[in-house]
């Protein structure tokens, strides 16, 4: 079975979910054809159903032995169950994950790279104009406010007003704010400040951030506040603050689709979900994940204010970002010169002597050739493992961290894997990141993760403090 699945792995960039995947038959199957349009009767005759869902540590992801798991696959075994239930092996249609960016799940579906879609998605007016629902998998969805445990607390929906709300823009929570500032505007009260989160962002992650303090406010459904709460325990979750309180979760499929949506709502009147849905799953799951540290700490700020100048000179120097060295410096030792690791690594970049000596930067004890040290030797691997790359500014300095942590020559490896499997070899999240994720384990893949949560805190912190007029030198200027 594992040789047979690792040999879908190679073919295609969806991969099966059931024991059914086992049957020779499927090997057969066009997996390669990246649009198809189509309903029910279209899949059955593939006996594919490619499922669009986003790749999360709650409703889909693969954990370091190659097995996917996730709230949402455990639901989708269970339809899968339904639509094959007495079928032989060679009559069974396979359903088939597409891991997608949420940003990009309705794009996907409607350009027939993806059959349906299984992601917590709320019906929205706005959404059914391009899509066609599934009877609700839950009704009376509650989008309730959720802070940081040091935020500043807050009474009543009005006191949004002017609050800095941390947000995926693609959610459903966008409209719901919208709505939130047009009463606040009824009432004469300066609206609520959408801060976007990117597209890669999943609600963990935003909770996962602010239950780091990286940031105060953020929406999300209720259900999914009391799951993280269990997990996160720095997260006040403000029950009486709602913005929405009639949400339906459904499955998407593009229009037209009826039979499909036939099946779709048999399977739902069955297997509705409820706010307590996969708490114990979700503990299961997420009970040994390394959380990101809080990086905006007064004591925190105070280092990293200490040593913003020095970031900014060898950023300008060897011309890269200043403040995503920061933030590896920050997951590398908390900015901290004292620490000092088993292997002998030293300081806020945590180099070893031998490396700052072939660097010839001075003496790696002190801050500031250490901080020259480790900013030239990510601008020396930069440049020579991905110069020449077709790749933007972000993602080569992506995948160099990635290469600092697992080594370049494993990550190239990664890199041509992710070709045959239908991925961009050269955009890390969501795509090099998924290979590297199956065949390398959480370590890296939580490493360039971690990096790049505390660099978008850090982006916060400075345009905060520029919208609160303060005269802190660290923040009169804008990141380079």
């Amino acid at each position: 079975m594992a040789r047979l699945v690792l040999l879908l792995l190679l073919i295609t960039s969806l991969l099966p979910m059931t024991n059914a995947a086992t049957d020779e038959q499927h090997l057969k199957f066009d997996t390669k054809i990246n649009v198809v349009y189509g309903d029910y009767d279209v899949m059955k005759e593939r006996r594919i159903i490619r499922v669009l869902i986003p790749y999360s540590k709650t409703f889909y992801f693969i954990d370091n032995s190659g097995t996917q798991r996730g709230i949402m696959l455990e639901l989708m075994q269970q339809f899968d169950k339904q639509i094959n239930k007495g079928l032989k092996p060679s009559q069974k249609t396979h359903l088939l994950f597409v891991p997608t960016a949420r940003d990009q799940l309705i794009p996907q579906l409607i350009a027939g790279r993806g059959d349906l879609i299984a992601a917590n998605l709320t019906i929205t007016p706005e959404r059914e104009k391009l899509v066609d629902f599934s009877e609700p998998l839950a009704k009376n969805i509650h989008e309730v406010l959720v802070a940081s445990n040091k935020a500043p607390e807050l009474k009543s929906v009005d006191s949004l007003s002017g609050q800095s709300l941390f947000v995926n823009p693609s959610t459903s929570y966008i409209s719901s704010i919208e709505i939130l500032n047009k009463n606040l505007a009824e009432k004469k009260l300066p609206p609520a400040v959408v801060i976007k989160a990117p597209g890669n962002f999943e609600q963990e992650d935003i909770l996962e951030m602010v239950n780091a303090n990286l940031a105060d406010y953020t929406v999300v459904d209720r259900y999914l506040a009391i799951l993280w709460k269990q997990i996160y325990p720095n997260l006040v979750v403000y029950e009486n603050i709602t913005l929405r309180d009639d949400g339906s979760i459904a499955f998407a499929m593009r229009k037209n689709s009826p039979l499909l949506k036939a099946q779709l709502d048999k399977f739902t009147a069955t297997h509705k979900i409820g706010t307590s849905f996969g708490n114990q799953q979700v503990y299961k799951y997420l009970r040994n994940t390394k959380w990101v540290k809080n990086a905006r700490s007064e004591k925190d700020i105070e280092k990293f204010n200490q040593v913003t100048e020095i970031f900014r000179k060898y950023g300008q120097q060897y011309n890269i970002d200043w403040l995503m060295m920061v933030a590896q410096g920050y997951q590398e030792s908390r900015l901290d010169q004292k620490v000092r690791s088993k292997s002998g690594a030293i300081g806020v970049m945590q180099v070893l002597p031998t490396t700052g000596k072939e660097l010839n930067v001075g003496d790696i004890r002190l801050i500031d050739p250490n901080i020259n040290a480790g900013v030239k030797y990510i601008r020396f691997m930069c440049d020579r493992y991905f110069a020449d790359e077709k790749m933007t500014d972000l993602n080569k300095l992506l995948f160099t961290f990635a290469s600092y942590n697992a080594g370049p020559a494993k990550i190239a490896r990664l890199r041509k894997e992710a070709v045959t499997q239908g991925y961009d070899p050269n955009v890390w999240f969501n795509n090099v990141e998924r290979i590297a994720q199956l065949r390398i384990g959480n370590e890296t893949v939580q490493y360039v993760s971690n990096i790049f949560k505390y660099y978008v805190a850090y982006q916060l912190i400075i345009e905060q403090a520029k919208s609160r007029k303060t005269e802190t030198p660290l923040i009169a200027e804008k990141s380079e």
